[in-house]
């Protein structure tokens, strides 16, 4: 007599279809199952399980609750036990932050998650593709979580992969503050995001109401903001009819040697040639550090230099408080939760959502006062 079958060989050998049969078996016996039992009785990953458990829910004949599935009260005679289990989902988070920017978006999810009653399980990662993966992975692996948002690294083809293998989990997936690039396959991604360019051109606007007419642009394009504010500044440029060419446009990541004191005097020289008075600048820290540059070197804030800053982190400790745009951190974290609340809920038959947030400008000294030139010839006019 032959032994029998190991359970991985009777996994694998039963088809998709067979496998949906047996959990549907399971549950009419029991009444609810955990993904992670019903994945070692059939010697298959859990993430195939979730798979099925997806695919059944979309059809109507179950319903998806923490860790695993339980039949609809319609055909579960033991409705008490199904409710409470329902609505107690649990939804890593992955950022690449947590000193920076990312606290205040968390706080957002995690007061929304509280009102939905599901549970947050946050893990801090690095601007980096790989590590991004390792933080999910190990929620996959050890907090058998229901829904993921996360804001990946998508730079390069480290980035790109990522966001295929994102796009192909069982679970539902939602960005925060990124977006998919519209050359990568995702169509089962949302996501939420703070409308930078929108920002970037309020800031400039700002700036032409207040008689600048040169406005230029810092950055630091190993920031993913950053392209988006460029975007913004670009645009803004083109509608005020300001020539993008001779405008100030520096990036401080190819600052030499790091040495950020003489690419700021590099910066400075290039608006002393060319006429500016008005930078926009991302982000907060860097506007605070130029700000104290220009109080170095006798260039006065905002009479020969107007500056806004970017993030609205640490932009009001500057001397003089700097104006700067400020993202909708929190509500980035609330929606993120709304959106996979509603995916939860609702499975496949909810059409994916994606939501631009716009941001506020807060105005400060750093950019108020006509600049030091308009107001000389103001007063050479009135005597």
């Amino acid at each position: 007599m032959s032994p029998d079958p190991s359970p991985e060989a009777t996994g694998k050998s039963l088809f998709s279809l067979q496998r949906r049969e047996r959990l549907m078996e399971e549950l009419r016996a029991h009444g609810a199952i955990t993904v992670r039992e019903i994945a070692a009785k059939l010697g298959v990953s859990e993430l195939t399980i979730r798979r099925d458990v997806n695919i059944l829910a979309d059809e109507g004949l179950v319903s998806r609750v923490h860790g695993g599935a339980t039949l609809p009260s319609r055909l579960d005679k033991s409705a008490t036990a199904a409710r409470q289990l329902s609505n107690n989902y649990s939804i890593g988070m992955v950022v690449p932050s947590l000193d920076y920017y990312w606290p205040q978006v968390i706080s957002g999810a995690r007061a929304e998650a509280d009102e939905q009653n599901l549970r947050i399980l946050v893990r801090g990662s690095a601007y980096d593709a790989a590590d991004n993966r390792r933080q999910v992975q190990a929620l996959l692996d050890t907090q058998n979580i229901d829904g993921l948002i996360v804001a990946p690294d998508m730079t390069g083809d480290h980035g790109q992969e990522l966001l295929r293998w994102l796009n192909a989990l069982p679970i539902p997936v939602v960005l925060a503050e990124r977006r998919a690039p519209a050359e990568t396959p995702a169509h089962k991604l949302e996501w939420v995001a703070t409308d930078h360019a929108f920002g970037a051109g309020m800031a400039v606007r700002h700036l032409w109401q207040e008689g600048h007419r040169r406005i230029g642009c810092l950055t630091d394009s190993s920031s993913p903001t950053s392209p988006h504010v460029v975007r913004g500044w670009q645009q803004a440029l083109a509608a005020l009819k300001i020539p993008l060419e001779g405008s100030v446009h520096e990036d401080s990541a190819k600052q030499e040697n790091g040495d950020r004191s003489k690419h700021f005097d590099h910066v400075l020289d290039l608006c002393s040639k060319t006429g500016t008075t008005a930078m926009l600048v991302h982000s907060d820290t860097q506007a605070v550090a130029f700000v104290q540059h220009c109080g170095d070197r006798g260039v006065t804030v905002p009479g020969d230099m107007a500056i806004v800053g970017y993030d609205d982190e640490v932009a009001y400790l500057a001397e003089p408080a700097i104006s700067a745009v400020r993202p909708p951190k929190q509500y980035v974290g609330k929606v993120a939760v709304q959106l996979m609340a509603a995916r939860l809920a609702e499975g496949r038959l909810r059409p994916v959502h994606r939501i631009d947030l716009n941001p506020e400008l807060i105005l400060r000294e750093s950019s108020v006062g006509a600049p030091r030139h308009l107001a000389s010839a103001v007063v050479q006019e009135t005597l």
